[in-house]
């Protein structure tokens, strides 16, 4: 068995927490503690993320899409790969050693993409993002924990809550899709999105893009305003 190196680790701002930046062979691992945050063997929900959310995009002229949390680039690259050329990615990245990461060991992972015109990295918090937006975007793409909690980051919790999901509904423009990925269902996170007016949709995808793996979930809600 191949052992795991560590390449890499990084402070979350403004929490305690360390990410951690793992190799085995030419798999790679970013990890929180013991919980791995994502894993480059396993891209199929993260894509899934990007194509049922831009699938209800169809149609709009330069649509703009702001993807919270740049991860190994799964979500990016599958939504690059459907958005037409008017379009444009807002990518919010929390941590600075994430883009890093991106643009040296795990660059095999992006092919590139962060080279793509159509992206924007914005370093920083996409919850502060998304409260200064007002109609900004068609797609808010959320992928920044391991669900409608604040694992990360404590503060993320107000991406979840009743407030933020009316700042996010604000920054959508009309029609928007607010997209949330998790590692397991949410009873009450989805009542939650309908009772801030979403229109929602909860669909069970695989880990795998082979459709095998672990079920993950993803709501997709669609605005009214």
């Amino acid at each position: 068995m191949i052992p795991w190196i560590e390449l890499d680790s990084a402070a979350i701002p403004g929490e305690t927490g360390t990410l951690r930046l793992k190799r085995r062979g030419d798999e790679f691992s970013i990890m929180l503690g013991a919980n791995e945050l994502m894993n480059s063997r396993l891209s199929g929900s993260e894509e899934a993320l990007a194509e049922l959310s831009c699938a209800k995009l169809a149609g709009r002229k330069a649509p703009v899409v702001l993807i919270g949390g740049l991860g190994m680039g799964f979500t990016l690259r599958a939504a690059l790969a459907v958005l037409p050329g008017d379009a444009r990615v807002v990518v919010a990245e929390l941590v600075p050693a994430v883009v890093k990461w991106a643009r040296g060991e795990m660059a095999a992972v992006f092919k590139g993409s962060l080279d793509d015109p159509r992206v924007e990295i914005h370093t920083g918090d996409v919850a502060s993002l998304i409260e200064k937006s007002k109609s900004a975007f068609d797609a808010i793409l959320l992928d920044v924990d391991n669900g409608p909690d604040g694992l990360t980051r404590a503060s993320n919790d107000r991406l979840y809550d009743a407030g933020g999901l009316g700042r996010s509904g604000r920054a959508l423009r009309l029609g928007g899709v607010l997209a949330v990925w998790s590692s397991g269902p949410d009873p009450r996170f989805t009542a939650r999105m309908e009772k801030a007016g979403f229109a929602t949709e909860v669909r069970t995808v695989r880990a795998n893009a082979k459709r095998r793996g672990a079920k993950h979930v993803i709501w997709l809600g669609v605005g009214h305003r």
